[in-house]
């Protein structure tokens, strides 16, 4: 018999969110706006906090993208990225004809390393290409070091974007990721903390900025009685069915973070007496994350050669989901040509690290297979 498939990280419906929908449908809202996303925006905002503003859109690729068309990032400019993530971080740099300068991580969160990042701008500076903007991501959802971070920033006058995808609901310093810059952007893809089915959301650092980019998102349509378009717009806005799948999920959102923690605590426990493996937490209590992906790293020097690629296919033949940590943007032939600072630490991430399943939906069961395999294979 085969056995069912444990996910990394599978949707987890809360039990509302057909209530918005049904609700949607009986008052033929069954169009891209309407009370959902207004709904879903407030309730956002209000869980985010720190004064900002939320524009609920299609994806979190959509609200990069945006972010940078309202920092005027165009053809030929240079838009400094951290190396270690996914590609939907870099490529809206491309969508606007910019040049991606990456940089590499620090050990303590793996995010962007603020020596890494100060050598990055003094050395294009020295080139006569002073960088437009910064991507800060916050990976797995651990916060970077946004204290040193941003003051490097403010010595160099450059508008940061935090990637906070990943990060709903993590903190440092008790404030929310995605709010310690000029844009935030939020994903509600399908295997993130909650879902929309697919969508995402600007975080705005001002009333201002949220009415631009919703402009931007519905096709920047001049105020008209006709149809009228002095800007190239996008259809970036989320519809009115997906955001009340997200506000039925909002409702359900300090849960899933719970249960997310719950399942790192478990590989904690998991790994413990297992020498050679270390698995990513917070590096100290001003940081807070959501653990959205539990990962590890191995070293085969100490765990008697076994490497992360043998446990991954031990999983893979018991049915359960893992994957290698991102590889890092310098490495993919799409950026081949890209400036990159640092050192190798992103790179020795991926060779050694690998993502764990950590959905909020997994129970007793699963995590006892999973144990079953970590012991068949260290024993």
């Amino acid at each position: 018999m085969t056995l069912s498939k444990i996910w990394l990280s599978s949707p987890h419906m809360g039990g509302n969110e057909i209530n918005y929908i049904h609700t949607a449908f009986n008052e033929n809202w069954v169009a891209p706006l309407g009370p959902n996303v207004n709904g879903f925006e407030q309730d956002l905002k209000q869980f985010i906090g720190n004064n900002k503003e939320v524009a609920a859109l299609s994806s979190g690729t959509a609200a990069i993208h945006l972010a940078l068309i309202q920092l005027g990032i165009g053809l030929g400019d240079e838009v400094i990225c951290q190396s270690f993530t996914f590609s939907a971080s870099a490529n809206p740099i491309k969508y606007q004809g910019a040049q991606p300068v990456f940089v590499d991580s620090e050990k303590k969160t793996w995010n962007m390393c603020p020596k890494a990042l100060k050598e990055a701008i003094e050395d294009r500076i020295k080139k006569g290409k002073k960088p437009k903007a910064i991507i800060v991501v916050h990976l797995y959802g651990m916060p970077a070091m946004m204290d040193d971070i941003m003051t490097v920033v403010k010595e160099y006058d450059i508008p940061v974007i935090e990637d906070a995808a990943e990060a709903l609901g993590s903190t440092y310093k008790n404030r929310k990721c995605g709010t310690f810059s000029e844009y935030g952007i939020l994903s509600f893809n399908g295997n993130k903390i909650i879902t929309t089915s697919g969508g995402g959301a600007l975080v705005c650092s001002s009333e201002e900025k949220k009415k631009k980019a919703v402009f931007y998102a519905t096709q920047a349509r001049d105020d008209s009685p006709h149809y009228q378009h002095s800007h190239v717009g996008y259809n970036y806005r989320l519809s009115n069915i997906c955001a009340g799948i997200g506000r039925g999920q909002m409702e359900v959102l300090e849960d899933h973070i719970a249960l997310r923690r719950k399942m790192h605590f478990f590989y904690k426990d998991l790994f413990a007496s297992i020498e050679g493996i270390e698995v990513f937490e917070e590096p100290n209590d001003d940081f807070y994350s959501n653990h959205w992906l539990s990962t590890i790293t191995m070293n085969p020097k100490l765990t008697s050669g076994i490497t992360r690629e043998d446990l991954r296919l031990a999983f893979e033949k018991e049915n359960i989901e893992s994957r290698p940590l991102w590889k890092p943007m310098h490495l993919q032939p799409i950026f081949e040509n890209a400036p990159y600072y640092g050192e190798k630490v992103a790179e020795h991430l991926f060779e050694e690290g690998l993502c764990l399943p950590s959905g909020s939906n997994l129970g007793d069961e699963e995590r006892e297979r999973i144990t079953n395999v970590v012991l068949e294979i260290f024993k």
